[in-house]
């Protein structure tokens, strides 16, 4: 699931508004063919340059996103500078769903205007996903580190952060590695943010408390292991994590990235104590993943929404939210990074791992045949 300070679960249909075609009719033709040079377009280039783009998005003047809280990375922000920008409606479907739930919706609405034009998914459903995607590539493209993109432009790393321990202070004791979390001081009170088979930052918890546990990234039986004993032990809370429930009481500790329990913290301070640890034996990153449906009925506007979140500004804003965006290395360099805001991000002590492509599928694959044993 996502984890956010706003969820809801009300679909926001998209007002699709059906034009008669006839040989009296040139715009309408007009517009059928350029959405059908967007949907091949593998670059703005291809289309003529971003300001082709720019013109092609406004004539669709929609933007169809799925799985986006508002305050997950700082996308309510991120969505509100998109739409000043270029004056381009954005639709936001099913805040809380899942990484599988964004690929669920494109195969069920697929040929329907409220198809989800783009995605953000954890690496594990995306690249189990490739076929759905369309290739592109951002004007930036070359600033991406080559290991977090695919060569052709599939998909493309976005923002990350570290897998991470949020709790309540006022609750329970500080933990400083992921095995303090057996005690009985946290009996009832351990949440894992969503099922590990469908969301990602569920599934890095996984991975998380495997290294904690002395697993690794290419064996993660140990952290399914550890969730079983949780579960036996009576500590592990098979709630779904909400500010609600955290502001309540309900879920005290949580695994979740570090910029999103961070921003919790930010936002309950004077109501709750929520701090946030990153435990040095068990120090995981991870990017999300951008790609566009292959099959978006806005294909200009998901392509120019690519642009956006690429260019200097959408990097920044992500960087608002607490995440760290996939260019700062390169905006690091050319002076275009808030310095401010990228100091203020939590520290992090210990080696980080990151999963290659091999261990995420192996990752994947191990979950879906030893999840459900290990906590039914």
């Amino acid at each position: 699931m996502r984890f956010s300070i706003a969820r809801g679960t009300a679909l926001v249909a998209v007002a699709a508004t059906l034009v008669g075609l006839s040989a009296c009719s040139p715009p309408a033709k007009e517009n059928e063919a350029a959405a059908s040079d967007a949907a091949k377009a593998t670059s703005a280039a291809a289309l003529g340059g971003i300001d082709k783009l720019v013109e092609a998005a406004k004539k669709e003047g929609a933007l169809n996103v799925i799985a986006l809280p508002p305050d997950w990375a700082n996308y309510g922000e991120i969505i509100k500078a998109f739409t000043a920008k270029y004056g381009i409606t954005v639709n936001s479907a099913q805040p809380d769903a899942s990484s599988q739930d964004e690929i669920n919706a494109a195969k069920q609405l697929k040929g329907q205007g409220g198809a989800p034009d783009v995605f953000d998914l954890g690496s594990s459903v995306a690249l189990a996903n490739t076929a759905t995607f369309a290739p592109y590539k951002v004007t930036t493209w070359d600033d991406i580190p080559a290991a977090l993109k695919d060569a052709g432009g599939t998909w493309v790393n976005d923002y990350g952060g570290y897998m991470s321990i949020g709790y309540d202070s006022s609750k329970v004791p500080a933990p400083t590695s992921i095995a303090d979390l057996l005690g009985p001081a946290y009996k009832g009170k351990v949440a894992l943010n969503g099922d590990p088979t469908q969301a990602g930052a569920a599934f890095n918890g996984v991975v998380a408390a495997a290294l904690g546990n002395g697993g690794s990234a290419g064996d993660i039986a140990k952290g399914v292991d550890f969730f079983g004993q949780l579960k036996k032990s009576g500590n592990f809370l098979p709630v779904d994590p909400t500010p609600t429930t955290i502001e309540s009481g309900q879920t005290p500790v949580v695994f979740d990235w570090d910029y999103l329990n961070v921003a919790q913290g930010a936002k309950l301070k004077g109501k709750v104590e929520w701090k946030t640890v990153v435990p040095a034996n068990a120090v995981l990153g991870s990017y999300y993943v951008q790609a566009v449906n292959a099959d978006a009925p806005h294909p200009a506007a998901a392509r120019l929404w690519q642009e956006f979140l690429y260019s200097d500004e959408g990097q920044n804003l992500w960087l608002e939210g607490g995440a760290r965006p996939v260019r700062a290395d390169a905006m690091t360099a050319a002076g275009t990074l808030d310095k401010a805001l990228f100091d203020a991000l939590p520290p992090v002590t210990g080696s980080p791992v990151f999963l290659t492509e091999d261990q995420t599928k192996s990752a994947n694959e191990y979950l879906a045949a030893n999840w459900a044993k290990a906590i039914g």
